[in-house]
């Protein structure tokens, strides 16, 4: 009888099982029918758009030719800036070999602040915080540290400035920064402490000599959203994270090209000041062409006891001094008789 009833609970339990099991199955079944929610699309910073010259795609100023020209920074939506290289400054037999030489991806130098000052190593960590804090701080470490060594590649490169300050605020003076945070007012944001501190230690890293590897000689980086139209002229070393990082084609993406010495010289932290234009020199004749003629009364409006007002007058005549006496010496004595005798010592 016992066995008979385990039987029987046995045999219901397993019924309650499969009941279940369909019931779970149709719930997948109806769930997956359907489409996803969709998903907001984002916008702005918050696109992540973020690579070198990335500044420009808020920007809608149009900025001057000759600016243009000078960093190749184009102001036109999903283009990057980047810099005009000069010419080659070796032979084309040793840039051959460099090439030669740097075949695929090859390691960075190891960055060096010995001949820093205190002050200038404190600014360059303060500016390269900035530049991972606000380029990547949802990237992994390794996401981090490739942005840190794109942006220490530049202070060796010649066509970049030899200070951290100075390749991370770079173009900021007129809208066409390298890096989109230092224009597009995200800086204006107070930053999350830990992701801080995060990027501090990441940048701390490099600067005291440990290097990303697997970027290599990376100069350029941006995200899966923007093709900029220098990512064909350019070599793709790697793909971390977020980012792909590219270096320059031919001798200037090898290792002899980044023989830049870091010295210091850090300028002051964050964007630099606006540039204004310089006084246009005018002659006074052509000031005198253009200003405004005061009017003119005519003299018969002038009434006449006012006619020889505004005329000079003549200076009345000169009169003679008095005598002088030619006598200079002094005056007599006024002092009474009684008085001659006073402070004399009494003896």
């Amino acid at each position: 009888m016992t066995r008979a009833w385990i039987a029987l609970v046995a045999i219901g339990l397993g019924i309650l099982a499969l009941l279940a099991a369909q019931g779970a199955w149709r719930a997948i079944a109806a769930h997956g029918a359907g489409d996803p929610p969709p998903m907001p699309a984002p916008a702005g910073y918050e696109a992540e758009d973020h690579f070198p010259g990335a500044a420009l795609l808020y920007t809608d100023v149009a900025l001057p030719a000759a600016s243009t020209a000078s960093d190749g920074a184009a102001p036109a939506p999903g283009v990057t800036g980047t810099i005009a290289l000069p010419a080659t400054p070796v032979s084309p037999s040793l840039a051959a070999a460099a090439m030669r030489a740097d075949a695929g991806v090859v390691a960075a130098a190891p960055f060096s602040t010995k001949a820093a000052s205190s002050v200038d190593r404190a600014r360059a960590l303060e500016c390269l915080t900035a530049a991972i804090y606000y380029e990547a701080a949802s990237e992994p470490d390794a996401g981090q540290l490739a942005v840190a060594q794109v942006i220490l590649n530049r202070v060796r490169h010649p066509a970049f400035p030899h200070t951290v300050c100075g390749v991370v605020y770079q173009g900021s003076e007129r809208s066409g920064c390298q890096f989109s945070f230092a224009c597009d007012g995200a800086m204006a944001r107070v930053p999350s402490r830990a992701a801080w501190i995060r990027a501090a230690r990441h940048a701390g890293m490099a600067l005291a000599g440990y290097v990303y590897a697997p970027v290599g000689l990376a100069t350029h980086y941006h995200t899966y959203a923007v093709t900029p139209a220098w990512n064909r002229s350019l070599v793709m070393t790697d793909v971390v994270g977020a980012h792909l990082f590219h270096r320059w084609k031919g001798y200037w993406g090898t290792s002899a090209a980044f023989s830049a010495p870091y010295r210091g010289g850090e300028p002051v932290p964050g964007p630099h000041m606006p540039l204004i234009a310089p006084p246009v020199a005018t002659s006074p004749a052509l000031i005198a062409s253009v200003a405004p003629v005061p009017p003119m009364t005519r003299p018969e409006q002038v009434q006449p006891g006012y006619v020889a007002s505004g005329s000079s007058i003549a200076p009345p005549a000169a009169t003679p001094d008095k005598a002088r006496p030619t006598d200079n010496l002094p005056a007599a004595p006024q002092v009474l008789d009684r008085f001659k005798d006073s402070g004399k010592p009494l003896l």
